[in-house]
C-alpha cells in the first residue's frame, strides 16, 4: 500500500500564549473542508507552565468563563504518589495536568498538505466551570448546515467527559455541555442523520474490567440526550488493537458503507503501540460491520520518525478524515508520538482492498 505522508506541525512552530509557557506538543486536529475548499485543522495545543523545579509542580487551571485567563495550581511534590506522561497522580486520591491544552485554527489550502495559515492565539479554550484543565481532541462533523465540534472536557468536578458545541461559521461555538459523562472519550458524530436519530461512536471506560475499552454507538433525537447505547466493535486477542480500541474520524459515507477510520493499542510489557485501521458500517444499520482491517495487519502503523519518538513514542493517532478533491484518496490527519500533526494520503482502493469483508 503506497500512503503519502507528510509532517505538518511541530511544537516550536507555534508560539506559546504566555512568555513563560512553553509548547510541548501539537497534536489529534478535527479536520473539515470550507465551503472554498480549503481546510481547517483544529488543533490541540498543549502548554507548560516554566516553573517545575524546587518542591513545587505548578499546573496551569483556567479562572475565566470568556478569554483565557489562568493560574497555577501548586502541588508539593512530596504529595505526588506517581507520575504517567503529563498526569501526576495525588496521596490524596485526585490527579493533575502538568500540561495545559486548547484548541487553535490552522488552515491548509485544496490539496490539503500545504500551509497558509497558523494561529497563534488560543480560538477555544475550557472555562471556569467546563475544562477547567484543558480541552482535548477536537472531532468536527457538518451537518444540516451547522458544525458540531466535539471535545474532551478535564474538569474540576466532572472530570474526564466529552462536551459538544455548535457553530454555524466555525468561529462562534455554543457551547451545549456534557453529552457523554466521564469517563467516555473518543465521540465521533456522522455526517448525517439515520432514520431520523443523530448517530454518534463513543469509548467509555469503566472502573471495572469485564471488558476492554471498545466502541459504543449512540443515538439522539436532538443532540442532547444519548441512548440506546451498545458495544458494536471490540478488541480483537492477538492482533495489533488488542488491548483497546477507539473511534478516529469521523465516519465517512460511501456508496459502500460508512467508513471509520479508528485507533487500536497493542500493549508488550511497558511498550504501547497506537495503530490506525479500517471499519466499513452498513448505511442503514451502522451497528452491522460489513469489513474491517485484518488481525495481523493495521491500516498504518507508526514509521515515520515523528511517529516513533516523542512525548509518548509509537503512536498515530487519527482524528480527521477529508476526501480528496479527485474523489480517489482519502487524507487523514493524526497525532504523532502525542507532540506533531502529520497527514497520510491513501487511495480509497487501497482502503477498501486491505479490509477482509464479513
Amino acid at each position: 500500500m503506497k500512503i503519502k505522508d507528510k509532517l505538518l506541525l511541530k511544537p516550536e512552530d507555534l508560539k506559546p500564549s504566555f512568555p513563560d509557557w512553553t509548547v510541548k506538543g501539537v497534536l489529534n486536529p478535527g479536520a473539515i473542508r470550507l465551503p472554498n475548499n480549503k481546510i481547517l485543522l483544529l488543533v490541540r495545543v498543549a502548554e507548560q507552565y516554566h516553573l517545575h523545579r524546587g518542591k513545587l509542580l505548578h499546573c496551569p487551571i483556567i479562572t475565566s468563563e470568556q478569554g483565557f485567563k489562568t493560574k497555577v495550581e501548586k502541588v508539593k511534590k512530596t504529595d505526588i504518589v506517581r507520575k504517567e506522561n503529563n498526569v501526576v497522580f495525588l496521596k490524596n486520591g485526585s490527579c493533575r495536568l502538568t500540561t495545559f491544552s486548547h484548541f487553535r485554527k490552522i488552515i491548509l489550502n485544496e490539496n490539503g498538505f500545504d500551509m497558509e495559515h497558523i494561529g497563534e492565539k488560543p480560538v477555544f479554550t475550557g472555562t471556569a466551570t467546563e475544562g477547567q484543565y484543558g480541552v482535548e481532541d477536537s472531532r468536527i462533523t457538518r451537518i444540516k448546515g451547522q458544525y458540531l465540534l466535539t471535545y474532551v472536557a478535564v474538569s474540576l468536578n466532572e472530570g474526564v467527559s466529552t462536551s459538544l458545541a455548535v457553530s454555524k461559521d466555525l468561529v462562534h461555538w455554543k457551547r451545549k455541555g456534557i453529552i457523554f459523562r466521564e469517563q467516555n472519550k473518543d465521540v465521533v458524530i456522522f455526517p448525517e442523520k439515520i432514520r431520523g436519530k443523530y448517530v454518534a461512536l463513543h469509548r467509555p471506560e469503566g472502573f471495572f474490567s469485564f471488558s476492554k475499552p471498545s466502541i459504543w454507538i449512540s443515538y439522539s433525537p436532538d443532540l442532547t440526550y444519548w441512548g440506546r447505547e451498545k458495544s458494536i466493535i471490540q478488541p480483537r486477542p492477538n492482533s495489533w488493537e488488542q488491548d483497546r480500541i477507539g473511534s478516529g474520524a469521523p465516519p465517512i459515507k460511501t456508496k459502500e458503507g460508512w467508513l471509520e477510520i479508528y485507533h487500536g493499542v497493542k500493549q508488550k510489557g511497558e511498550k504501547k503501540t497506537y495503530s490506525a485501521g479500517a471499519i466499513l458500517l452498513d448505511l442503514k444499520n451502522p451497528e452491522k460491520i460489513l469489513a474491517r482491517s485484518p488481525k495481523d495487519r493495521s491500516l498504518f502503523a507508526p514509521a515515520e520518525k515523528h511517529e516513533k519518538k516523542g512525548f509518548i513514542s509509537n503512536v498515530v493517532f487519527p482524528t480527521g478524515a477529508i476526501m480528496d478533491l479527485n474523489k480517489k484518496d482519502l487524507l487523514v490527519y493524526l497525532g504523532g508520538a502525542d507532540s506533531v500533526i502529520s497527514v497520510k494520503k491513501i487511495s480509497m482502493k487501497d482502503i477498501f482492498n486491505h479490509m477482509e469483508y464479513y
